[in-house]
């Protein structure tokens, strides 16, 4: 009796499941609307011979930004924040580096600029200076240049024109970010 008890819970979450997932997808906004995210994931970053990967969990507004670095048990390496002129970078081991933006804060830390400005709107498949892009067949973009980066979509959560990115690339010269989405949550 209890093995079918078990059976059906267990049936009935799955099926419970299954309903959820459309639903959800279909009463989020559109892609080119959403101003306000969180993901969590996988970034790798990759210059020269030197190499780093680590899990992010990153929250953006309009306003701000909030990216938590953590190694591969979960312990923060660093955090990232930026809003009202200033960004800043404090680590595990209790160092903090100030500067202007996003941008000049990976120059100052990694001694070349990532594309940090860019990824908040990148990582939503946008453009975010208006450079050259390419359309796949469902009419997402499939790949972009943008201020020497080149970026491409290598994989979206499904085949939906509004479809969000799971994994992209960005290139240039030595440099390569690549980051793994997991999870998407949308303000609603």
């Amino acid at each position: 009796m209890l093995r079918v008890l078990l059976a059906a819970v267990l049936l009935a979450l799955m099926a419970g499941c299954a309903l959820l997932e459309p639903a959800a997808t279909a009463s989020r906004p559109a892609r080119e609307t959403i101003e306000t995210f969180r993901i969590e994931g996988r970034i790798a970053v990759r210059r020269a011979k030197e190499s780093f990967s680590a899990g992010i969990d990153w929250r953006h507004d309009a306003q701000s930004d909030e990216i938590v670095i953590s190694g591969p048990l979960g312990q923060g390496l660093a955090r990232l924040t930026s809003g009202g002129g200033a960004a800043l970078l404090e680590t595990a081991d209790q160092k903090r580096y100030v500067a202007a933006d996003l941008d000049g804060l990976s120059e100052q830390v990694f001694g070349t600029q990532l594309p940090v400005s860019g990824l908040g709107r990148w990582v939503l498949g946008r453009s975010a200076f208006g450079g050259g892009a390419r359309l796949d067949e469902a009419g997402r973009l499939a790949g972009l240049s943008e201020q020497g980066w080149v970026i491409e979509y290598l994989r979206y959560e499904s085949e939906a024109r509004d479809a969000l990115p799971e994994l992209l690339q960005a290139r240039r010269e030595d440099v390569e970010v690549r980051l793994k989405i997991d999870r998407w949550s949308l303000a609603r």
